[in-house]
């Protein structure tokens, strides 16, 4: 454990919550989400006349999100859940989300994160503290504040802001590299060493192992779901 955590100290990283306990949490852990712009990229965008918008996302950051939830199936023989919350609607966002499999995608959610957790929360039949949440930003407090595991990606330009969630209880980990940095692959490949099967993971996805071929064949099954907000009110998507 000391030597994780003198790899992640000299890349930059910041334990806000010591490594023992963020390994507690993550064992409580059964639903991984993600805030899109800034987690995943920059948080520069395109955006189209009908007020869409596209992003980009790296392989890299693509394939830590599927390693991870790989190592979550190993230990616990279930899928964990999956979700992007994006105040934006991003088709590039769209995309992963179905190319990945993940469970649900909710878009222009500003004003409704938290009742997009919610939601989610009622559907699975979770609670918000087995939640491991990837945010950057002002618009995601609402849900750092209630989730069990917090991983704020690092953005140099706002250090008041990092300061704020350290204040308030609202981070766990603060990430060395930024979103347009493989911020989201730092912190994933951190939570499969403390989940205690990083050599595993890479050992039996290298081999397209039977358990590989079985997760695999889960994921695949699932159809992701797409919601929005209209006048406060949550609505289904078809994509």
């Amino acid at each position: 454990m000391q030597e994780l955590e003198r790899i992640y100290l000299a890349l930059g990283g910041k334990f806000i919550t010591p490594l023992d306990e963020i390994k507690t949490k993550l064992q409580n852990v059964k639903a991984i989400i993600f805030d899109w712009d800034g987690v995943f990229n920059d948080g520069s965008k395109a955006v189209t006349k009908d007020g869409s918008a596209s992003s980009n996302f790296s392989e890299v950051d693509s394939m830590g999100t599927n390693l991870l939830r790989f190592s979550c199936y190993l230990q616990k023989k279930e899928m964990p859940v999956t979700a992007i919350i994006s105040g934006e609607k991003n088709e590039t966002a769209f995309y992963f989300c179905k190319r990945e499999c993940f469970h649900y995608s909710f878009f222009k959610t500003a004003t409704n994160k938290l009742d997009s957790l919610k939601y989610i929360c009622e559907k699975e039949n979770i609670k918000p503290e087995q939640v491991a949440y990837f945010f950057d930003d002002v618009l995601d407090l609402g849900i750092a504040e209630v989730c069990g595991l917090r991983i704020l990606v690092n953005q140099k330009y706002n250090p008041l802001f990092a300061d704020y969630c350290v204040k308030n209880k609202m981070v766990d980990y603060i990430t060395a590299a930024d979103g347009g940095n493989h911020a989201v692959r730092e912190s994933t490949e951190l939570l499969i060493a403390l989940n205690g099967n990083y050599d595993t993971v890479l050992t039996e996805r290298k081999n397209a192992s039977e358990n590989y071929k079985s997760y695999l064949e889960g994921r695949r099954a699932i159809a992701t779901k797409y919601f929005t907000f209209k006048e406060n009110k949550i609505e289904a998507v078809e994509m």
